[in-house]
């Protein structure tokens, strides 16, 4: 095996040896690098080909040319690669001078000259310079400008891309000349990145809002021809003077769209690529060059495009001459060196084919040995694949359980918090109904319950802001107001325990667009934590500062308690983080959640430490920085407390109250609640005024067709379907379409509210809720559904005629009618025809209109038919008996005893009165 190597490897060093002799020169070869800032336009292109035709009438010169594609990062990565593969010399037209400067600095330490081209760095810090003078260009399209200077002109400039040194040289250059005519008004100016998209919104929204102006001066054609497009689609191209950039020959280069109209004139900027090749060459062969080589430009305008045109076509063709007489002399080398090297190869031809042969008989032998081992490694490889994938998936589906056992066990606790709750405020109330004070035990257990539900509502957060579940609904909100709602919540606590807390601002008026909720959590997590950690007799202050030389404020939380070591000040907002002098007992997620949510708002917090703790967010003013989905309208801030929200339907209640009052018949609430405890807990409470009609869930849906109640309570979370399945089967069912659910549930986001929502549910209340709350609803959708019965039964007749807006009870009624019209002359008409119609049984229809229109059906019946014989005597001619058979009445004695009992009249005496 060793001499076959050492027989084979000479042949090769004998046949590398002799071919390398083949093609001598005198001349030392040159690697250069060119970076690209981009090469996506025809000026790039442009560049491109000139240094490439340069390059190739130097055989000794190896170019590489490396796109960035407008990524400093990128741009910065191939200027490192040149540097590490000690390239001859660098050549770069940087994207941006900040970002580039440090690192022409790198290869110019290395050894390794630097030439800059088009662009320039920050310092200046360069072997050379090649490129037109931008400032020139910028007063050139100024000169333009003020050549047509008469009474006043408006001007707009677009600029190109922010932080390169042409735009900023170019803008330089054109406001030197333009400051010194007063009547020239640069009306405004657009930021563009040298492409037409880029500024043709901007400048359509310019055109519509301020009009056209006189002169456009955009940077470079692009953008320039972007500009005219935008004029053009709204009529004004004829009314602006556009003057671009570059200049460059070409069916969409500058001058031709000067010569088509499009543009008033373009400046010259010659690419400089050939220029580039020429200096290079001049900087390796050690000759002296000036740090600045600039390129003489001009301006191209109606007057001499054609001649230009004419010129560059002549140098275009030259060009070409030139590119097929390089070719023809490479192809004549490569023809010769191939000749050469077929003798050659003639010569060894025999010794490669016997080395070959003996070469592929070893391979043949190794390779199959090789190609075992690799089956037993593959193998291998594949089970340790195999035993990866599944330890994989178990862990991600334990991490997965673990979630959704951490989930479901936090919306677990809201069922008893709820029960805990509701059985504080029924002590309170009953102490105040009696006159008492509430013990100091009382207070303590509303306190917990109250920081319990929020620590669960902050895990529930943590899980929505790792699954990114959150969607920011920022509204116009006084955020001093705001704030002081929440300074009152803690007012309390800070007097019980000797904390000097205060709140200030510098404008009281300030609007911010926050997510009121988001934010409210904010506050408590910073609060919360600010009160824990500050001992009593201590201070605590919230200041708001509006920074009015800015867009930014200011909302500092600060304390004097025990502070937080500076080596942990980086760590406070990571997840499950506790300081080392921290002894309090904590979640260890609230000031996670606090950065998530301000982040959510594009803002900032940040902490500092000296003497105790500060906390400072900082938000943007308006509402420019969010999309237009995630800006809503909310009612503005008031201290309004919770009586004044029910007192409306308590106004109400003795409408409702009468069957109750009176001994008449109560209204009926079914409760679909699998929670015992809370089942009954409800059950006790509502009973007092209402018949509840008890399900843990599994024959919900079988209760309600059965009894038909007035108003269902259901749970989401139940053993057979859940709440929304149960309030869409309901909902979609004629007899149970009618009546009000309210959904009961410890989900609280977006999503299940739009859920519920989507089911037909009435109201969405989440758990922990407040038993108050809750009654006055019942009694709000009550008091809702009286008024429709009202208007139904008063309206029989017309129903069928009005609009209908896909009302499940009004479709029902107006269906109702018609089979009743139908039938309208038939006086064995009877329920059970109507039932059968319906396709439900008489029972059920019965319970159905009793509930929804509060009469039995066949009292309904008798009332349409007397509604249309009072509307026939009133527009028809037919006599009493004639209007009493067409109306389904067996006699007209009996139409009559009807007609006076309803309107206390005789048929012919109403008909007399009309």
């Amino acid at each position: 095996m060793t001499l076959k190597r050492f027989f084979f490897l000479s042949v090769l060093f004998f046949i590398s040896s002799y071919f390398s002799c083949t093609r001598p020169t005198d001349e030392k070869e040159y690697r250069i690098g060119f970076s690209q800032a981009m090469s996506n336009d025809e000026w790039r292109h442009s560049m491109n080909n000139s240094m490439r035709l340069q390059a190739s009438l130097y055989p000794q010169i190896d170019l590489h040319i490396a796109n960035a594609d407008y990524d400093v990062e990128k741009q910065i990565a191939q200027l490192k690669e040149f540097i590490s593969d000690s390239v001859d010399i660098i050549i770069v037209s940087p994207i941006q001078s900040t970002p580039i400067t440090p690192v022409v600095e790198e290869a110019l330490n290395a050894g390794i000259p630097v030439l800059v081209v088009d662009r320039k760095t920050d310092n200046q810090k360069y072997t050379a310079y090649v490129g037109a003078d931008n400032i020139e260009v910028g007063r050139n399209a100024a000169k333009i400008i003020v050549s047509n200077l008469q009474d006043s002109i408006g001007v707009v400039e677009i600029r190109g891309l922010k932080g390169s040194s042409p735009a900023e040289e170019r803008s330089l250059g054109f406001h030197q000349v333009l400051d010194n005519f007063p009547k020239i008004k640069v009306l405004a100016t657009l930021e563009g990145d040298w492409e037409k998209e880029s500024i043709t919104e901007g400048f359509r929204q310019l055109l519509l809002k301020t009009g056209p102006p006189d002169f456009v001066f955009a940077h470079n054609d692009r953008m320039a021809k972007g500009a005219w497009d935008v004029a053009r689609n709204l009529g004004l191209e004829d009314r602006i003077k556009i003057i671009g950039v570059d200049g460059l020959h070409g069916p969409n280069g500058g001058i031709q769209l000067v010569i088509d109209g499009v543009l008033n004139a373009t400046i010259l900027y010659p690419t400089g690529g050939d220029e580039a090749i020429n200096i290079a060459l001049k900087i390796l062969n050690n000759e002296v060059v000036p740090t600045n080589n600039i390129l003489s430009t001009t301006v191209i305008d109606r007057f001499n495009a054609d001649i230009m045109q004419n010129q560059f076509n002549k140098i275009n063709e030259q060009k070409n001459l030139i590119e097929k007489q390089v070719s023809g002399i490479k192809r004549q080398e490569q023809l010769y060196y191939s000749q050469n090297n077929i003798l050659k190869i003639s010569l060894v031809l025999l010794l490669i084919i016997l080395g070959l042969a003996i070469y592929s008989i070893y391979s043949k032998i190794s390779i199959a040995k090789k190609n075992r081992q690799l089956e037993l490694t593959n193998k291998k490889i594949t089970v340790q694949r195999n035993q990866i994938e599944k330890i994989a998936n178990e862990v991600k589906e334990v991490n997965e359980a673990k979630m959704n056992f951490f989930t479901g066990l936090s919306h677990e606790f809201k069922t008893p918090l709820t029960l805990i709750m509701s059985s504080i405020e029924s002590l309170k109330d009953w102490d105040r109904q009696k006159g008492n004070t509430s013990g100091f035990e009382v207070e303590l257990i509303q306190n917990n319950s109250n920081r319990l539900l929020r620590l669960i509502n902050n895990l529930l957060d943590f899980r929505r802001v790792e699954d990114q579940q959150f969607n920011l609904r920022a509204s116009k909100t006084n955020i001093y107001k705001f704030s002081n709602n929440i300074y009152k919540e803690f007012k309390g606590e800070a007097k019980k325990r000797g904390i000097k807390f205060n709140i200030t601002t510098n404008n009281e008026d300030l609007d911010l667009f926050i997510d009121r909720n988001l934010i409210d959590k904010v506050y408590f997590n910073l609060l919360s934590n600010a009160f824990k950690f500050t001992p009593d007799n201590g201070k605590i202050v919230i200041e708001i500062h509006d920074n009015l030389d800015d867009s930014t404020v200011n909302i500092h939380f600060k304390d004097n308690g025990i502070g937080i070591p500076d080596n942990e000040l980086r760590n406070v907002f990571t997840p499950f983080f506790k300081g080392s002098n921290n002894r309090k007992n904590s979640s260890g997620v609230g000031l996670h959640l606090s950065k998530q949510f301000i982040e959510l708002h594009l803002g900032k917090i940040e902490v500092r430490s000296h003497h105790g703790t500060e906390f400072v967010i900082t938000l943007f003013k308006g509402n420019t920085h969010f999309n237009e989905d995630q800006i809503v309208i909310d009612p503005e801030l008031v201290d309004t407390p919770l009586n004044d929200f029910t007192e409306e339907i308590i106004l109400d209640d003795n409408y409702l109250g009468q069957g109750t009052n009176n001994g008449e018949e109560r209204y009926s609430i079914l409760l679909i609640e699998d929670n015992r405890d809370l089942s009954y807990f409800l059950k006790n409470k509502l009973s007092v005024e209402y018949d509840i009609i008890l399900s843990d869930g599994t024959d919900g849906v079988e209760l309600a067709f059965e009894n038909i109640p007035d108003i269902i309570l259901c749970d989401v979370n139940l053993p057979d379907k859940n709440g929304f399945e149960i309030c869409e089967i309901l909902k979609d069912d004629l007899r149970t379409s009618h009546i009000p659910v309210i959904i009961l549930t410890a989900l609280g986001n977006k999503d299940s509210f739009i859920q519920g929502l989507q089911s037909g549910a009435d109201l969405y209340l989440t758990k922990p809720f407040n038993f108050s709350i809750l009654t006055q609803s019942i009694k709000s959708l009550l008091y809702n559904r009286e008024k429709l019965r009202y208007y139904y039964t008063n309206n029989i007749h017309k129903i069928d005629q009005a609009q209908s807006f896909g009302s499940p009870e009004q479709l029902f009624v107006r269906q109702l009618n018609q089979y009743i019209k139908v039938n309208l002359d038939n006086t064995n008409f009877s329920v059970e025809n109507l039932a059968d119609s319906l396709n439900i049984s008489r029972v059920q229809l019965y319970r159905k209109v009793k509930a929804m229109l509060g009469v039995s059906v066949s009292d309904y019946i008798s009332n349409y038919r007397l509604e249309m014989s009072k509307s026939m005597l009133e527009t028809t001619n037919l006599s009493i008996s004639e209007i009493g058979y067409s109306t389904g009445f067996s006699s007209p004695n009996y139409f009559s005893t009807a007609f006076k009992s309803k309107y206390g009249v005789t048929p012919g005496a109403y008909k007399k009165s009309l």
